[in-house]
This record gives structure tokens, C-alpha cells and sequence, in this order.
């Protein structure tokens, strides 16, 4: 038959298999504060919704200048700015934060996350009473109190789950004749990082209380937006009076005067800073200098100084500075007066021999929020099992002792090492006024050995520094590796919008801050959101720039370079070069409404080196891809990477929740040999399960040949893991041929046995749970090895249904690649064109 007839019938045949095809598993996760219908929520939840952090998070002056309000571990606190004294303002069942006090100094409006909304709540200071002044589960965020005190403006997502600016009248603690001020406006631009829809957020009040200035990305593609006035009337006109790129963390200020505006910008560098400019627009000058952040600034009501938070320390800090001057000081609580009875909590990390040994540590007190000692990250899980926890799960990092002061009650404390030890659980009674002590002995996981070699993990897919709460440092990230028992750590330094975080850092070379046992590296992710995301390891001499490609409305608007041009810079440079977070559903060529990843073209090409089976993605869905690119015959080996956003408070798990295990020879650790064994498969891919196969006598990334007809082979295969399994399977060919038995308490199975193999492809074991498993900060737990290759009788697959769905894929990128009107040359667009048709070919000869 003619042959686009026989690719239409092929395709409708790929369609029906994927149709029969396992579903994605529903996890029982959901994202925090779900309610937001804003893309990429990991961004917005860290850099503009408050986080738990043990240092302040957000401040606003007395109106006599000489105090702060400011939330701090989910409470609010007062402070002198010349005492070292703080006192406790509330107390509760909810996390608070982002205080503004009222020029008569009787009232606090600030908000409460709690029961997965966050809402306004009203202190009054001199009765220390507090009320509820939103309700409806909306996020409620950014309350500002009017000059007269008289109205508050806040940014709620009341209205269809975006962020918009309304206003309310407020009067003896409460609130009413709430308004929305902003419109809702369905953007025609193209962005990818940023709703259709604009927001507006971080209102502030004009010193005359006529106008707002607030934050919005109206007519603009890339960040959170520029800075608009409006009077403070529902639907009154707005004007745009600056604009720079920012994300979400810019919370402009008026001066007293009204003549100023204080900000936090990125401008020209990778660290937030504070700026200054005309309350009318013009040009800014920064304030405030350093390779660090300086946010949420609030300028004082007498004009003398400014607050702000810095991560300058890696965790958060309160600072002033003198305007004009310049003097900054860290506005520091060593003294802390508690509404409640506290006590203190000790707890001990001890290896099996006995010493105190890096670890994870979860701690809720009686009051159901999470605890951490005062100079530790407090980080959050950024999904949660409603029905088995109120809050998602906070944790922190220790090494190996940790104190921290705890409400009076019962306190239950959790602890793990990555996931080679059984994960360990105790309560204890915290007593008023005393210190109670709890030792946890780590018990390692009965593990199989073998002669001569070892396994030895790494986290292919890290950021070290990325618009987070906190101030990472090569030596920081090191420690939070070992923490997770993480040996190999590949930091992928990328752009964030026009930043580059981590580009001082990059080096062709192990970082100095690196270990016997933990080995830090700096790669590059290279970041098109139109051909989709490489991770390129130990590239030798540069960092490829431009970074991206793809970017509508840049100077890198074109889709040249494409990823395999990328992929051939990186080699030139003796890189890996592999496929990050590849699907979160099945693509469907036939439905999707753009389907333009470049991972078919570039295997098919010999570009790819490994592919992110488990990573910040949906593992099954990428599993059945990359079965139906084995069934075609190429050789792609799993790797693993998180994604983790090193320096959030909120973040997509840990450095390491996703590892990939490569077996090299037994003796230290060496980068070479570990990154040889990624790219010849010697891997198993992991987020919890551990696992172990052979067939045939071979492991995973070896090939086996066999003769004509049906040949029975052996198999082995083992589990270890520190949380529950559902199932345990051989997988061949994309097509389960073994359910495997496990043990009463699914954490564990030894099993030999034969499968029957006839025709030429490839097996591979996996194991994956139908639900989401405590402490795995993953959709579900699921692990699977690299191939092992068959070979019978000289034959090679013939992957009809599989080569017809590519086929289509590429014609679907070859169709937008036709069309796309951002090519810089004819040259350009020839050239891809002629790639995508080269990939197309080796599939139609399959």
C-alpha cells in the first residue's frame, strides 16, 4: 500500500496499544494549595508564597520605627531593632506569616496556612486576641494595611485561582465589602513559566492612601512583570511606570515621602538586591551589593531605615540598613519569650557503629506543626497525602545531633539516610522547662554483595542555587548529600529567566568541596522548553551558551541550535549527554495539541546518552516511551535525576529522592568510571526500592546472544527496600512476562527462575507501588533497571506498531517546524528540517 496508508493503519494500531496500555498510577499525592491554577506551581510556591523557614520570612515596622513584627518557624514575633529580645505573638494549629501593622499600632493583619488554604487573620496587640477575616479556602496572601488603617489590600485567588489584588474596608478585627481591584485578562503571548491569564500581586498602599503600586506581568512574556499604580477604586485605569524582569520576589515599597520605591531586583546579576527608584517611574540604582538575596524590604515609617531578609548566611536573617548610610545589622532573636510551655528536644543520629552520623530528620510537635533546631534549613515536600497528614512534610538535615525547643506534649521524630537503612520512627514526651533525649540507631538494609564491585549512587540532576529561600554553597550541598547518602552529586548549572545562579561555578573539574565519600560536579542543563531540557555531564572546557533556545520574543527566539546540534557541542567536549524529567503523560501524536520533544530524533541519530526513567516526571509514562524506543532497537540506558532546587525551602523532594545506582569496580570513588558505567547501562534507577537481575548470567547493560527457536533462560532477582512494594516484575519487551512474589512485608524478595525468550529485544526488572509511601517525597515508589539485550539468532527487532508511532511524531515536528516563523536564516530552518527527516528515515526503515 502507498506508504502514508500504511503509517496512518500503523498508527491507528500504536493508538489502540497505548489505549490498552497501563494507566498512570493515581498516587493518593496532590499539590499543596492545589487551589492556584498557575502553571509550574514548584516556582510560585517557593519564590512568592510564604514558606516554613526557622529564620524570619517577612517583617513590617511599628509605626513608632523602633520595633519589627516578623514571622519566623511559622509563628509571628516582636523585636526591638536595639534589643536581642524577642516575644512570641502567636501561637496555633496553622503556619504564620507576611505581618503589616497598622499606623495606630493596635492591630496586626497577617496570614495563616492552614487546612490547605491560607487565610487573613487579624491580632489585636493590646488584647492579644486574634480573629479569622477570610474564609472560603482561597490563598490569601501579601495583607497590606492603608495608611489610615482603615482598609487592607491583599492578593487573593478567590476569583478563578488567580492572583489578584483586592480590597476591603477593616474595622475593630474585622473586614468587610471585600472588592477585587484587577481585572481578569486572558494574555495572547506565549509563555511557558507564567499563566495566560496576568496577575497582579504585592500590592502596597501610596503614603496618601489614594493609590496601589503592585506587581504585573500585563504585555510581557518573561517574569512576574513590571511595577503598575492604580487608584485604589475596582476597575480604576492602571499605568505601568517600570518594568525589568522579575520573579515574584520584587515586593516594591513606597519611601514615607512618596517620592521612592524600594525593591528586590536581579538586575545585571544572579542575586537578589535591594534597588531604589522614582515613585514615578525612571531609572534605578541598587542599594544594597553582594552574592547573595536581600528581599521583602519595608522602608521605615520615619524614612531612617530599611527592613529586609537575607539568606547572606545561607539560611534567612532579618537586616536594616541605614538610609542614607548604609549601615546594615542583623536584627538577631538570642532570647525568646514563648506564649506557651516549651521544652527542648535532643535527638541523636547514630551509625551502626555508634557514631553520630549525617541523616534526614522529620519532627512534629504536639501541635501537628514541624520543628527544627534554629540555624537548620527547614525544607518542604511539595505534594501531600491529605488523609494521612494535616501539613505536607517538613524536614532538615543534621549531622548526626540536633537540639530544637518543641511545644509541651507528645513530639513524634522520624529519621532516614537515603536508602540503604531502614527508615526509623519514635515518639516522645517533651515536659515544660526540660530537655528530653531521643537516640535513633540506624539499621542497615541486608543487601546482597558482589566480588569486586560496588554500587555507587548519584543524583544526575541537581540545582545548587535556583531563586530559592536560602543561600546554597558548593560545601552546604555536599553536607545535604551526605545527609541522603548520596556518593555523586552532578549540579546542573542553568539559567533562571535571565540569571545564571551557579556560573561562577562551573568547572570542568570535581568541586574542591568534595569528599572521600560525596563527589560534587558541575554540569549544564540546557534549557529549550520547545525540543526539551539536556542534562550534559563532565563537559571539559565550557558552558554552552546561549543556554536555551526556543525563547519567543529573545534574541534566542529560534529553534537553532536544536538539541542534537547541542548534543554534538557536547560531545565534541567527551560529555554525557541525556534526557531530563522527559513526560508527565504518554504523547499522543494524533491528539496532543504540540508535540515537538526532540528525544525520538536525537536516539534515532545517535545523540543520546541516557534518558531520566525516574525523575521530576511521571515514571510510568516515561517507562512506556522509552520501551517503545527499545523495542525499535536502540540502546538507552536509565539514569535518575530529582530536579531538586537545592536552596528551596519548599521543593520536589531532596538532593537525591531520584538516584541512579552504577556498578564500577570496587575502590574510591572516581567520576570516569562512574559516568562510564551510566552510558553502558550498568544502572538501576530509583526513588526507595533497591533491586538486583540478571539473565542469562549477564546484568543490565550487557547483551545476550542466543540460537534460533524458543530458549529457556535463567533469571535472579532481589529487593531490598525501607518502605512497602506492590509489585515486583520482569518486564521483556515492554510486556510484563513475570509477576514476582514478595514478602509479607513487600520489602524485601530473592527469587530465581526462567522465562521463555524467542525473539530479539530486551528484559529488565522494576518494582513500583500503587500509592504514595511515607517518607518517599515521590508520586509512588518505582524503581527499574537498565536493559539487558537479546539477541536471537542474529535478528533484530521489528518494531512495526512502535517505529509507525514515531513516525508520526517526527511528522508532527517536521509540520511546526514548517510553520514556525522565528528562524533567524532559511539556512536554519533547511537544516532541521533535514535532521527531523534523517531521524524519520531510520524509523520507516525499521
Amino acid at each position: 500500500m502507498p506508504q502514508r496508508n500504511r503509517i496512518e493503519l500503523l498508527l491507528l494500531l500504536a493508538v489502540a496499544f497505548l489505549a490498552t496500555a497501563p494507566l498512570p498510577v493515581r498516587a493518593q499525592r496532590e499539590p499543596v494549595l492545589k487551589q492556584i491554577d498557575v502553571p509550574h506551581p514548584y516556582y510560585f510556591r517557593e519564590m512568592y508564597l510564604p514558606q516554613l523557614t526557622t529564620g524570619p520570612s517577612a517583617v513590617a515596622w511599628a509605626p513608632d520605627s523602633r520595633s519589627v513584627v516578623y514571622s519566623m518557624a511559622g509563628s509571628l514575633w516582636r523585636q526591638k531593632v536595639d534589643s536581642s529580645v524577642a516575644e512570641q505573638l502567636t501561637s496555633g494549629s496553622g503556619y504564620d506569616y507576611q505581618p503589616d501593622c497598622s499606623s495606630d499600632g493596635h492591630w496586626v493583619v497577617y496570614a495563616t496556612y492552614a487546612r490547605d488554604a491560607v487565610e487573613l487573620w487579624s491580632l489585636n496587640l493590646d488584647t492579644k486576641a486574634t480573629r479569622q477575616l477570610t474564609a472560603g479556602g482561597a490563598v490569601n496572601v501579601e495583607p497590606r494595611f492603608s495608611p489610615d488603617g482603615k482598609r487592607i489590600a491583599f492578593v487573593s485567588t478567590s476569583f478563578n485561582g488567580h492572583f489578584h489584588i483586592f480590597v476591603a474596608q477593616f474595622s475593630d478585627g474585622e473586614l468587610r465589602g471585600v472588592q477585587r481591584l484587577t481585572g481578569e485578562n486572558r494574555s495572547t503571548l506565549s509563555r511557558y513559566y507564567y499563566s495566560q491569564f496576568d496577575h497582579e500581586i504585592s500590592p502596597a498602599w501610596s503614603p496618601d492612601g489614594k493609590e496601589l503600586l503592585f506587581v504585573s506581568n500585563r504585555g510581557h512574556i518573561y517574569g512576574t512583570g513590571g511595577f503598575w499604580r492604580m487608584k485604589a477604586e475596582p476597575g480604576a485605569e492602571t499605568r505601568e511606570i517600570h518594568y525589568e524582569e522579575t520573579a515574584w520576589k520584587a515586593r516594591p515599597d513606597f519611601s514615607p515621602d512618596g517620592k521612592r520605591i524600594v525593591y528586590a531586583s536581579y538586575l545585571g546579576q544572579q542575586w537578589h538586591q535591594l534597588w531604589v527608584l522614582p515613585s514615578e517611574g525612571g531609572d534605578a540604582f541598587p542599594l544594597s551589593y553582594g552574592d547573595f538575596d536581600s528581599v521583602a524590604p519595608r522602608w521605615s515609617p520615619d524614612g531612617k531605615r530599611i527592613a529586609f531578609i537575607s539568606n547572606r548566611g545561607g539560611n534567612t536573617s532579618l537586616w536594616t540598613q541605614t538610609i542614607p548610610g548604609g549601615a546594615q545589622n542583623p536584627l538577631i532573636p538570642k532570647e525568646k519569650h514563648y506564649l506557651n510551655p516549651v521544652g527542648q528536644l535532643s535527638v541523636a543520629v547514630l551509625d551502626p557503629a555508634g557514631h553520630p552520623t549525617p541523616a534526614r530528620v522529620f519532627v512534629v510537635g504536639e501541635d501537628g506543626r514541624a520543628y527544627a533546631p534554629d540555624d537548620a534549613w527547614m525544607n518542604a515536600d511539595d505534594n501531600v497525602v491529605r488523609s494521612e497528614r494535616p501539613f505536607e512534610a517538613h524536614y532538615f538535615h543534621t549531622s548526626g545531633n540536633a537540639e530544637m525547643t518543641l511545644p509541651a506534649g507528645q513530639a513524634e521524630v522520624e529519621v532516614m539516610k537515603g536508602f540503604e537503612y531502614s527508615f526509623e520512627r519514635q515518639k516522645v514526651t517533651i515536659t515544660a522547662g526540660h530537655k528530653s533525649n531521643v537516640t535513633i540507631h540506624l539499621r542497615p538494609l541486608d543487601l546482597p554483595k558482589e566480588a569486586g564491585a560496588q554500587w555507587v549512587s548519584g543524583d544526575v540532576h541537581v540545582h545548587m542555587n535556583y531563586g530559592g529561600a536560602y543561600r546554597n554553597t558548593p560545601a552546604h550541598l555536599v553536607t545535604q548529600a551526605a545527609a541522603e547518602n548520596l556518593q555523586i552529586v552532578e549540579d546542573l548549572v542553568v539559567n533562571k529567566e535571565q540569571r545564571i545562579p551557579d556560573i561562577a561555578y562551573f568547572s570542568p573539574k570535581p568541586d574542591p568541596a568534595s569528599t572521600a565519600t560525596d563527589l560534587l560536579l558541575h554540569g549544564q542543563e540546557f534549557h529549550t522548553s520547545y525540543w526539551g531540557h539536556l542534562g550534559l555531564l563532565n563537559l571539559t572546557r565550557n558552558f554552552i551558551l546561549p543556554g536555551y533556545a526556543g525563547y519567543p520574543n529573545t534574541a534566542a527566539a529560534s529553534l537553532f541550535p536544536t538539541n542534537a546540534n547541542v548534543a554534538d557541542m557536547a560531545h565534541e567536549q567527551h560529555a554525557l549527554v541525556g534526557y531530563v524529567h522527559p513526560y508527565d503523560a504518554v504523547p499522543d501524536p494524533a491528539k496532543d495539541p504540540a508535540l515537538n520533544h526532540e528525544l525520538p530524533v536525537d536516539l534515532a541519530l545517535g545523540k543520546v546518552d541516557y534518558i531520566e526513567v525516574v525523575g521530576f516526571a511521571e515514571h510510568k509514562s516515561t517507562a512506556t516511551v522509552w520501551y517503545r524506543l527499545l523495542n525499535c532497537g536502540f540502546r538507552l540506558p536509565t539514569a535518575a535525576g530529582t530536579d531538586a532546587m537545592a536552596n528551596f525551602a519548599s521543593l520536589r523532594g531532596p538532593v537525591g529522592l531520584n538516584r541512579v545506582y552504577a556498578k564500577v569496580p570496587a575502590g574510591p570513588l572516581n567520576i570516569g568510571a562512574w559516568l562510564d558505567s551510566i552510558k553502558h547501562g550498568r544502572t538501576f534507577a530509583t526513588n526507595g526500592p533497591l533491586l538486583g537481575f540478571s539473565l542469562g548470567g549477564k546484568q543490565p547493560g550487557e547483551e545476550i546472544s542466543l540460537p534460533a527457536g524458543e530458549n529457556k533462560l535463567k533469571f535472579t532477582a532481589w529487593l531490598r527496600s525501607f518502605v512497602p512494594v506492590d509489585h515486583l516484575q520482569v518486564i521483556c519487551n515492554g510486556e510484563v512476562v513475570r509477576d514476582l512474589k514478595l514478602s509479607g512485608d513487600r520489602e524485601t524478595a530473592d527469587v530465581e527462575d526462567t522465562i521463555p525468550v524467542s525473539r530479539s529485544g530486551w528484559c529488565l526488572l522494576r518494582a513500583w507501588s500503587d500509592k504514595a509511601e511515607h517518607p518517599v517525597l515521590d508520586m509512588y515508589p518505582y524503581a527499574t533497571t537498565s536493559p539487558i539485550y537479546v539477541t536471537v539468532a542474529g535478528s533484530h527487532p521489528r518494531p512495526t506498531e512502535d517505529a509507525a508511532y514515531f513516525i508520526a511524531w517526527i511528522d508532527r515536528m517536521i509540520d511546526a517546524a514548517k510553520s514556525n516563523q522565528d528562524w533567524n536564516t532559511e539556512a536554519e530552518k533547511t537544516a532541521v528540517l533535514e535532521m527531523l527527516s534523517s531521524a524519520r528515515k531510520v524509523y520507516a526503515e525499521k
